[in-house]
Order: structure tokens, then sequence, then C-alpha cells
């Protein structure tokens, strides 16, 4: 009797430690901070030249993981107004922020979608197919706050789910 306690309180502490280990992995241990260089943080892509272009942003805070191509997130205001923006830089259809870690809170993903919903806040190209299927967007709102992260587009969607790519759908680089 005895040794079945000791053997079920194994089994239960190991599942507690897998526990807790696999949380600290996914919600700390693979992310890292991206230190602000100072210019070129946050690029949207033109409307007449097609590239992706440095744009103001100030307070940038950003993070990354190389575990997966959608981890990143950025936060980061600008003084540049939306209907500049507009008039300048590509709009993104289609933009759904992607929940990041709640150590991370400048960037809170409910919120944000719910400002792109009630059009509060536009969505941007950064770079189309930054990596082979994914796409960095930011969203900036009216009163200059902007979020950046990675949109799985259609070429990634059809290379995951092995639907056949087409013409539209950039080289894989298979290194």
């Amino acid at each position: 009797m005895t040794s079945g306690k000791v053997l079920a309180g194994a089994i239960v502490l190991s599942g507690l430690v897998a526990g807790v280990a696999v949380y600290y992995l996914q919600v700390y241990h693979f992310y890292e901070e991206i230190p602000a260089s100072g210019h070129g943080d946050v690029t949207l892509t033109s409307v007449v030249t097609g590239v992706p272009e440095p744009i103001i942003a100030d307070d940038f805070q950003a993070i990354d993981a190389d575990s997966s191509p959608i981890r990143y997130r950025a936060c980061f205001t600008t003084p540049m107004s939306i209907p500049m923006l507009t008039e300048t830089y590509e709009l993104y259809d289609g933009g759904e922020p992607r929940v990041a870690p709640g150590w991370f809170d400048c960037f809170d993903a409910e919120a944000i979608g719910a400002q792109i919903d009630a059009g509060t806040a536009l969505v941007f190209v950064s770079e189309r197919n930054r990596e082979f299927g994914i796409d960095r967007v930011v969203a900036i709102t009216d009163d200059g706050r902007g979020y950046v992260w990675h949109e799985v587009n259609d070429c990634g969607d059809k290379a995951y789910d092995g639907t056949p790519l087409g013409d539209d759908c950039p080289e894989r680089d298979t290194n």
C-alpha cells in the first residue's frame, strides 16, 4: 500500500514538473527582447515603389523567438498621421493580431483587434514574404500607437495544408 502511494505521488509530481517546464519554455524561455536600432525598426511598403521604407518609430519594444516564424511582436509610437500613411503605404487586408505573452504588456491582441474592427486602427504591409509564407504587418491607431506582428499569408496557408502553391507564390527556399 505504501509503495503504491509513493508511485502515485511520483507520477503526480513528474506531471506537475513537466507542466511547469512546458509553461515556462513557451511563455518565457524562447522569447528574447529585440533592442531598438533607432532607424528601420519599423518599415512600411510604399505604394509607389513596392519596397519597404523605414517610418518614424519612437518607444520601440519588440520580442521574437527562433522557435516559430510568427512569434515576433513589437510596439511603438509614431507622429505620422493616418491620412498621410494611407496615401503613402500599402494597406493589408485581413490582419489579425496574435496573442503575445502576458509579460509583454504593450501588445494586447484583443484590444488591437477591437481597434481594427472599429476602424480606429489600420493595418499596413511592412514586408511581404519576409520568410516564405509569412508577412510582417503593422497596425497603427488614430492616436499614433503602433503594433507589429507576423501573419501567415495565402502561400503559407497553401504550403502548410499541402495545396499546390500556384504561380502567384514565390520560390520556396529549401535550405
